[in-house]
């Protein structure tokens, strides 16, 4: 895990790659009814939009909320630090997903007046495979990348 303000942005940054790529894909092939080629590169263009947002509600918001959350629920000195990996995860998904399904709905379901149940129908489809997605997939494979670009870093400061 982030050490550092710098290792921080950097695994937020990568973490919100995979994490909103991977549901704007997913939403994507839900619209339009099926999961297709066309499905991986138009992502990319709500990426820009998305992608952004999803770095300042996490880093500068969700992030903080969920770690003092996770600590209520997981004693660090006590419990194995992978209840307490999950526990971040878990309540991450809590709160960026009905966000960031906020942001979609204003942004590209053209919602009008059903805008609130818009927004509760696109976080009731996105939660499930949000919280999969994360704790599954996009959490490990994350954390490896981190783990990987950060070796000589975080080997020295557990040396210390």
């Amino acid at each position: 895990m982030p050490k550092t303000k710098f290792q921080e942005v950097i695994f937020t940054i990568i973490m919100v790659f995979f994490m909103v790529y991977a549901m704007i894909c997913y939403n994507t092939a839900l619209n339009i009814g099926e999961m297709k080629n066309e499905v991986f590169l138009s992502a990319f263009k709500e990426l820009s939009f998305m992608g952004p947002i999803a770095f300042i509600l996490d880093f500068f918001i969700i992030g903080h909320i969920a770690k003092k959350l996770a600590f209520k629920i997981v004693n660090p000195a006590k419990d194995n630090p992978f209840f307490l990996v999950l526990a971040i995860s878990a309540i991450s998904v809590v709160f960026m997903c009905p966000l960031m399904s906020l942001a979609a709905t204003l942004i590209f379901k053209n919602a009008g007046v059903e805008v609130i149940s818009v927004w509760l129908e696109t976080t009731a489809l996105n939660f499930p495979m949000a919280l999969c997605w994360q704790l599954f997939f996009a959490g490990p494979i994350v954390r490896f990348i981190f783990r990987h670009i950060f070796r000589r870093s975080l080997t020295a400061d557990n040396t210390h």
